[in-house]
């Protein structure tokens, strides 16, 4: 059989190198190499071209980004890496990517489970819908797949998202990012930090610094949203100004 190559995530450098030293101890029975570690979601997806991993092996709970978050972001990849969860905590998550065919190691990891994961791994996908499921805060992170990389961009810095047919915009401070994702299901996902301005525009309720009269001829838009930092005036629909201009209200107090 060919190597599989597996990418470590964890916080604790402890246990990546238990990992690494197990991962040694079966390669006769399951040939891998290791082509990368990272201490969190965040540093694995930047490393991630340069392993072009078969398996992530990965913990959940770590900062920056967490292996839930990790590994939905791999998901959208069109060929994505398997991923196992090796983990001492979260026995609902166990159970839910068990039900699912994902599987996990429980900490402190044994060789013939760990054999036993990645045998399963040559075949297995996450399910996407279990994984927002276990994540109902919703994403730290957007991804954007730019140039043949995979580019996270951190939801807290963007102002507003803009449907434009079949992708939307995210509009941060410095640049724009097109998503392969559509604004409903972001306005469902995000509902607490956007708000709807438009049946294309979702803006960032803290990225709202006022209203100016639309001046142009539209029957549709009578007011517009001035962002933060930058120049954009943003349509608000006549449909969506209730609820806008709630929101307005309390802006003012």
């Amino acid at each position: 059989m060919p190597e599989l190559r597996i990418l470590i995530v964890d916080d604790e450098a402890p246990a990546r190198a238990r990992l690494r030293e197990l991962l040694g101890d079966i390669a006769g029975e399951v040939p891998n190499v290791v082509t990368g570690e990272a201490e969190n979601g965040v540093a694995a997806i930047a490393c991630l071209a340069e392993a072009a991993p078969d398996v992530i092996l990965s913990d959940i709970r770590m900062p920056k980004m967490d292996g839930i978050e990790l590994a939905r972001h791999i998901a959208t990849l069109p060929n994505p890496p398997a991923v196992v969860f090796a983990t001492a905590y979260d026995a609902y998550a166990m159970q839910a990517f068990d039900l699912n065919a994902v599987d996990y190691l429980l900490k402190p990891v044994r060789a013939a489970r760990l054999a036993a994961a990645l045998g399963k791994a040559r075949l297995l996908h996450p399910p996407t819908e279990v994984l927002a499921a276990l994540q109902p805060e919703g994403r730290s992170h957007l991804s954007c797949h730019e140039r043949g990389r995979l580019l996270l961009v951190p939801v807290s810095d963007i102002l507003y998202l803009k449907a434009d047919l079949k992708y939307v915009t995210a509009r941060t401070r410095e640049r724009e990012f097109l998503l392969d994702e559509s604004l409903t299901h972001l306005e469902e996902e995000f509902s607490v930090r956007f708000i709807r301005l438009h049946r294309s525009v979702l803006v960032a309720r803290e990225a709202i610094v006022g209203f100016e009269r639309n001046t142009a001829d539209d029957a549709e838009t009578h007011w517009l949203a001035l962002v933060r930092d930058i120049d954009d005036r943003l349509p608000v629909s006549r449909r969506q100004w209730p609820q806008v201009k709630s929101y307005a209200r309390q802006l003012s107090t």
